[in-house]
């Protein structure tokens, strides 16, 4: 073996460090010169490298002249093994790096580089229904883990030459491959340029999910509203990218992110589109009562029943002064202890296994409400009151809007605790302003009303006819790029 081949393989070594799945092979080919062949167990292939790569360097029929293998040694290899992704490396660097992204390098005698070969083994669960995302009518795949997968499911959908995927490397230490998903001549320009800007701009040394990617490329840190769609369903995220959205997708999570996002679609779900127009708006106007009733109903129960005891009818007046006669706490203190009772209980239920977490979510909840009823600790009225406060939050078709409102509701009746209607109304007025002034890659979050883009209320509140819904939504095309 020659000696620089020796340096690179020793200096690849002790990078490396002594590590079980790191396989070292000196091998001499056919031709008659000697090179090292280095991989990781871990995370190559073994069939591949034994079939692919050893196995044709020892076989090979090519010959070669003493003259020819001191200039085109790298020629002989490429010829040899017939390897579709097979590139040339330079450097320390650039090997380790391949090594640790699935490839198996054979270093080339007389230079200081390497040809590396993808032997990637791609352990991947198969698709399934999303578990966070219940389908009744249309279709039950899921996004997996793997990126490659994910972009066949969105390719299957979208067979457009206008669908394009742009690639790069995200984290210093992970490496973690995201890709930008877009269709050319549909999403807007400066959309687009403002996405890959502010990946670009992403300086950390860890991405483990597009939780990651979203705290960085978010418009505004905070707030409780989401500002991404983050969905497992392919077939939401290819309706977002024929709306001139655009998707991120990245390696190693089933979550893909999708934006802009505005107020309004928080309240569209994507079996909308597989019902007829007039069933799709009762349900979005069913979502929208359910946002209601989650932010108001407790915040009405404390401030009507602490301070505005005449704005109920006498018989129900006298029924829940009746019902709160032996509770020995205000009904700030009882609405409190109740959410956070049910709150406790809710992320109990998610955290334990699946069927010990129902039994504690359901009969939980109705075994220490009825108990507490009965020891005279809370009144019968703030059960109903945080029973319909909790079955409102599971309408939301987005996980993170179902925290967003329960965040909003403990703010509602802080305010109404201390202060009645009055502290109600200030934190509705300044939650409108709030709504008002965020923006989601450009878009106001309060688009198609505020700026108005009379076109797109046509798929707001109201679904029309698909017939009617030829054009795309206008309010993406006119975001600026400022952040």
């Amino acid at each position: 073996m020659t000696e620089q081949i020796q340096d690179l393989a020793d200096r690849i070594t002790e990078r490396l460090g002594v590590s079980p799945d790191v396989v070292r092979r000196h091998l001499r080919t056919k031709a008659g010169f000697e090179v090292s062949c280095f991989f990781l167990t871990s995370l190559a292939d073994q069939n591949q490298v034994d079939e692919a790569i050893i196995r044709p360097l020892l076989h090979a029929t090519q010959a070669m002249d003493n003259e020819q293998l001191e200039i085109e040694p790298v020629a002989w290899l490429k010829m040899s093994i017939s390897h579709g992704q097979m590139k040339e490396t330079e450097g320390l660097d650039e090997c380790v790096e391949a090594l640790l992204g699935g490839h198996c390098l054979i270093l080339v005698p007389g230079k200081n580089q390497a040809l590396a070969m993808d032997v990637c083994k791609r352990e991947q669960r198969s698709v399934e229904e999303p578990s966070t995302e219940s389908t009744i009518r249309g279709p039950r795949e899921g996004f997996v883990e793997d990126l490659i997968r994910n972009l066949s499911l969105i390719r299957k959908r979208v067979k457009s030459d206008k669908l394009v995927f742009e690639s790069m490397v995200i984290g210093t230490e992970t490496k973690t491959m995201v890709c930008l998903a877009y269709m050319r001549g549909i999403a807007s320009v400066k959309l687009v340029d403002e996405f890959r800007t502010r990946l670009q701009a992403i300086h950390t040394d860890s991405i483990l999910e597009s939780a990651y990617i979203e705290e960085w490329i978010q418009d505004k840190a905070l707030t409780p509203f989401p500002q991404l769609i983050a969905t497992e369903r392919p077939d939401a995220i290819s309706a977002k990218l024929l709306e001139g959205q655009v998707a991120v997708l990245t390696d190693g999570t089933p979550i893909v992110l999708a934006g802009p996002l505005t107020f309004f679609q928080l309240f569209s779900a994507p079996e909308d589109y597989y019902q007829r127009a007039d069933i799709a708006t009762l349900l979005r106007w069913l979502r929208l009562v359910a946002f209601f009733l989650a932010i108001f109903v407790p915040a009405l129960y404390i401030s009507v029943v602490s301070y505005h005891q005449e704005l109920l009818p006498d018989p129900l007046l006298v029924n829940l002064a009746a019902q709160r006669e032996g509770v020995p706490f205000p009904a700030f203190i009882e609405a409190i202890m109740m959410m956070v009772t049910f709150e406790v209980l809710r992320e109990a239920g998610l955290r334990m296994p699946r069927i010990a977490g129902q039994a504690i979510s359901i009969v939980g909840a109705l075994v220490l409400g009825q108990a507490a009823v009965e020891a005279g600790i809370v009144s019968a009225a703030m059960v109903i009151v945080v029973s319909i406060t909790a079955i409102s939050n599971f309408v939301s078709p987005m996980y993170s809007f179902g925290i967003t409102q329960r965040i909003i509701q403990f703010a509602f009746m802080i305010l109404t605790g201390t202060m009645g209607l009055f502290g109600l109304m200030c934190g509705v007025f300044f939650l409108l302003i709030h709504l008002a002034s965020l923006r989601s890659f450009g878009v106001r979050y309060f688009a198609p009303f505020a700026p108005m883009y009379l076109p797109d209320w046509k798929d707001t509140f109201v679904r029309v006819p698909r017939p009617n819904l030829k054009s795309r939504p206008k309010m993406f095309q006119q975001g600026k790029s400022g952040r």
